[in-house]
């Protein structure tokens, strides 16, 4: 008895689209300057010191990099101060923001879902792939469903095996 059946890819057949959201974070190594290691014992801004430390950091060590400012010590730091260091390294970072890694990672996934074109997935039905190597920013998810409802047939995240349906239209 040779019975012939054959193996569907029903996922493939499904005309769903899966979207990546990793694939939109920018490559590029990350760097984070805390300003505590200008700051005289770590805690006062002496203008002098912090000039002479702003003028030894070499701004080569941070081309093609995105760096985060941010300031570990319980001192208030004047804002000039964040204004010296960014116009020592502008030009050579390719992002400068201040706060964590997490607020950089926020603000370029932020930049890159702005300039995104979205019209390869109008009237599609899109699955957002709900598992990823890299860390994606919460807020990046809301700010992909503000794009994606207004345009797509469909949104669902998770894979393709197991999903949430979010709405249809």
């Amino acid at each position: 008895m040779s019975e012939s059946f054959e193996i569907k890819n029903k996922v493939a057949q499904s005309g769903l689209v899966n979207f990546d959201l990793s694939s939109l974070i920018p490559k590029g190594e990350r760097k984070g300057i805390d300003l505590k290691d200008f700051l005289w014992e770590g805690m006062i801004l002496k203008e002098k010191d912090f000039r002479e430390k702003v003028a030894a950091v070499l701004p080569e060590d941070y081309t093609g990099s995105y760096v985060h400012i941010y300031n570990s010590a319980d001192a208030i730091v004047p804002l000039w101060a964040y204004f010296l260091l960014t116009a020592k390294l502008t030009g050579h970072a390719k992002k400068m923001v201040f706060g964590m890694q997490k607020d950089l990672e926020i603000i370029l996934m932020h930049e890159a879902l702005q300039t995104y074109d979205f019209s390869e997935l109008e009237g599609k039905r899109v699955l957002v792939k709900g598992c990823s190597d890299e860390s994606i920013p919460e807020n990046a998810y809301v700010e992909l469903v503000e794009k994606l409802k207004p345009i797509v047939k469909s949104l669902m995240f998770g894979e393709a095996c197991s999903n949430v349906p979010v709405f249809k239209n």
